[in-house]
C-alpha cells in the first residue's frame, strides 16, 4: 500500500465525497468515471483510486437513501448543472424522504439527530426559496401606515394580520412607525384598519363610559373591525369583547391582550387590567402618556377618596408659583432647571390635566417621589442657591417680620387680586368688596376690609389705584 503524507489523503477523500455522496453532482448521461466516445481511456494509477482509510478508522458507507438526502454533505451551495424551477420540488422530495428516514432510525440516536438537523435546514431554505425577501422596498405607506421593513433576524414577533408566528430569518416583516403594527409582506396588501395614531393625532380623547356595551345585534352579529361572522357560541367564530369599547370582536382581531381600562380608573380608581382587542390596545398605548384627563370636571370626589391626588396637585402648583422665577433667571435657563420635567410638560403648563400614566405612578407611589425631589430641588435654587431669585421674595405685610415669603412656602398665603404674600396664620382670606365697588364709609386709602373676621387690613394695589 502506498503510503499519503495528511494532505493528499484529505484532499482525495474530499474529491471521492464529492462526487460520490452530493446528490445535486449526479448527472443524468453517463457517469464521470465512465469512458465517452472518442475519448482515450485515462490511465488508471493506483492514486486515482479510491483511497484507503487508515485501520484505525471505520470505513465509511452510506445507503443510496441517504446518498439521495445529501446528509453528508452542504447541499445550500447551488451546484453547477441545476436549473432553479426544480429547487422547490427536489426540496420537498428530500423533506420528505428525510421524515421518512428519522422514523426509520433508531431513537436517540446520532444518526437521527444529524437528520432532524438536516431536515430543519430543508425546511429553512424552502421557506426562503418560497417567501424571497429581495427587492423589498424599504418603506410602504398604507391606510395611513407608515410601514418600515425591519433589519432584525433573530427577533420573533406575531403578525398582526394573519395571527401567525415572522420567521425574522427567512421572511420579510414591517412595522408601522406610528402605531407599531405588524406584520408580514404579503400581508401588507390585506391591511382593512386605518393606522391609530391618526385617530390620536385628530381625535385624543378617551372613552369614558365603563364598557359601554350595546349587544351584537348591533354590530350584525359581525366582528367590530374585519365584519367576519362572529357568536357567543363560537359557530362560525368565537365572540370576544372588549372592556374599552365594549364591542366584540373576532379571535383574529382579539388577543386576550390586557389594559387597564382609563374609564375604570377616573369614575373607580380600578387599575385592574382587562381584556381588550388589537386595535383597543394599540390605542390605549399610544394615549397612556397624553394629558387628556380633567379630574376636576370628571370626578372632582376623586381627591377626597385619594389622598395622593391632594399631595400631587399642592406640589404642581407650587412647580407653577416657581415657574416665574426661573423664566427671569439666567442661571436656571443656563442648567435647564424645567427640563427635569420634559417627560411631563404638562405639570409646569398647569395643574389640571392628568395622563394614564400619571394616575398609574400615582397609585404606584413613583410620582409623589419623583415630584418632591424635583420640588426640593427647585426650592433650593431660589431660597438657597441664586442671589436675584432670593431678591424677588416678600415680607408679610401685616406682621412686618423680617423673614422672606414665597408664595410656594407651606406657611404662606397668596392674595388672588394683588399677588401678595403673607403669613398663613395673619392671613384672613380676599376681600369681600371688589376694585369697582365702593369704599365703606370711614375706609381708609390703602386698606381694605376682608375676610371672615372683619378685620382692616393693607392692600398694596389698593394704595398705588388711589395714588394713581
Amino acid at each position: 500500500m502506498t503510503r499519503w503524507n495528511a494532505m493528499e489523503y484529505g484532499e482525495k477523500l474530499a474529491r471521492f465525497r464529492q462526487a460520490h455522496l452530493n446528490p445535486f453532482n449526479k448527472q443524468s448521461g453517463p457517469s464521470q468515471h465512465e469512458q465517452r466516445p472518442g475519448e482515450e481511456a485515462p490511465d488508471a494509477t493506483p492514486e486515482e483510486a479510491l483511497p484507503e482509510l487508515p485501520p484505525a478508522e471505520p470505513e465509511f458507507r452510506c445507503t443510496e437513501r441517504v446518498m439521495d438526502l445529501g446528509l453528508s454533505e452542504d447541499h445550500f451551495s447551488r451546484p453547477v448543472g441545476l436549473f432553479l424551477a426544480s429547487d422547490v420540488q427536489q426540496l420537498r422530495q428530500a423533506i420528505e424522504a428525510c421524515k421518512q428516514l428519522i422514523l426509520e432510525l433508531p431513537e436517540q440516536s446520532e444518526k437521527q439527530k444529524d437528520a432532524v438537523v438536516r431536515l430543519i435546514h430543508l425546511r429553512l431554505k424552502l421557506q426562503e426559496l418560497k417567501d424571497p425577501n429581495e427587492d423589498e422596498p424599504n418603506i410602504r405607506v398604507l391606510l395611513e401606515h407608515r410601514f418600515y421593513k425591519e433589519k432584525s433576524k433573530s427577533v420573533k414577533q406575531t403578525c398582526d394580520k394573519c395571527n401567525t408566528i415572522i420567521w425574522g430569518l427567512i421572511q420579510t416583516w414591517y412595522t408601522c412607525t406610528g402605531c407599531y403594527y405588524r406584520c408580514h409582506s404579503k400581508c401588507l396588501n390585506l391591511i382593512s384598519k386605518p393606522c391609530v395614531s391618526s385617530k390620536v393625532s385628530h381625535q385624543a380623547e378617551y372613552e369614558l363610559n365603563i364598557c359601554p356595551e350595546t349587544g351584537l345585534d348591533s354590530q350584525d352579529y359581525r366582528c367590530a373591525e374585519c365584519r367576519v361572522p362572529i357568536s357567543l357560541r363560537g359557530v362560525p367564530s368565537e365572540a370576544r369583547q372588549c372592556d374599552y369599547t365594549g364591542q366584540y370582536y373576532c379571535s383574529h382581531c382579539h388577543w386576550n391582550d390586557l389594559a387597564v381600562i382609563p374609564a375604570r380608573v377616573v369614575h373607580n380608581w380600578d387599575f385592574e387590567p382587562r381584556k381588550v382587542s388589537r386595535c383597543s390596545m394599540r390605542y390605549l398605548a399610544l394615549m397612556v402618556s397624553r394629558p387628556v384627563l380633567r379630574l376636576r370636571e370628571i370626578n372632582p370626589l376623586l381627591f377626597n377618596y385619594v389622598e395622593e391626588l391632594v399631595e400631587i396637585r399642592k406640589l404642581r402648583q407650587d412647580i407653577l408659583l416657581m415657574k416665574p422665577y426661573f423664566l427671569t433667571c439666567r442661571e436656571a435657563m443656563e442648567a435647564r432647571l424645567l427640563l427635569q420635567l420634559q417627560d411631563r410638560q404638562h405639570f409646569v403648563e398647569n395643574d389640571e390635566m392628568y395622563s394614564v400614566q400619571d394616575l398609574l405612578d400615582v397609585h404606584a407611589g413613583r410620582l409623589g417621589c419623583s415630584l418632591t425631589e424635583v420640588h426640593t430641588l427647585f426650592a433650593k435654587h431660589i431660597k438657597l442657591d441664586c442671589e436675584r431669585c432670593q431678591a424677588k421674595g416678600f415680607v408679610c405685610e401685616l406682621c412686618r417680620e423680617g423673614d422672606v415669603l414665597f408664595p410656594f412656602d407651606s406657611h404662606t398665603s397668596v392674595c388672588t387680586d394683588c399677588s401678595a404674600v403673607f403669613h398663613r396664620w395673619v392671613w384672613l382670606g380676599p376681600c369681600t368688596w371688589g376694585w369697582g365697588s365702593a369704599r365703606p364709609p370711614g375706609a381708609t386709602p390703602g386698606l381694605r376690609y376682608g375676610g371672615c373676621h372683619g378685620r382692616w387690613r393693607w392692600c398694596p394695589r389698593e394704595r398705588e389705584m388711589d395714588l394713581c
